[in-house]
């Protein structure tokens, strides 16, 4: 029984996820930027054996990411959704983007990170702790 379902815009692409997130953040880095065409990605991070592409095909393309690794994205190739992403850092992970989800009301961020690259026009909820990069410790 899915936990997380979601897809892409268009419908071509499905996903289910059987497992409860490991976390959820903001990800304000120029990356996630240019990837979302916003301030920030809403990501949620599950284990990618309980993650599963049910329907269609996604593209992929990678790049490295502003921690240095390498960093797989995963989209929709007809309506250029954002869905997923692979992070090198953590082969063990699908990185969700909250956007994708059926139900992104569940979506609770525990904080933000990459604030150096955050713009200055964007409002970052005060309760939420922040990292100029990413959290010390942490697999991304």
């Amino acid at each position: 029984m899915p936990i997380l379902s979601g897809g892409c815009a268009c419908g071509a692409i499905r996903y289910t996820c059987t497992a409860a997130p490991l976390f959820s953040l903001n990800c304000h880095c120029r990356d996630c930027q240019r990837e979302s065409g916003s301030a920030f990605v809403p990501v949620l991070g599950v284990p990618k054996a309980a993650f599963a592409v049910s329907q269609g095909s996604p593209k992929y393309f990678e790049l490295t990411a502003d921690s240095g690794h390498a960093t797989t994205r995963a989209f929709c190739g007809d309506c250029g959704s954002p869905l997923f992403g692979l992070p090198g850092s953590a082969p063990e992970m699908v990185t969700i983007r909250a956007g994708s989800l059926d139900d992104p009301s569940t979506f609770r961020p525990s904080q933000d990170i990459y604030t150096a690259s955050a713009q200055p026009w964007d409002y970052m909820n005060p309760d939420l702790p922040k990292y100029p990069t990413y959290p010390p410790g942490q697999a991304y």
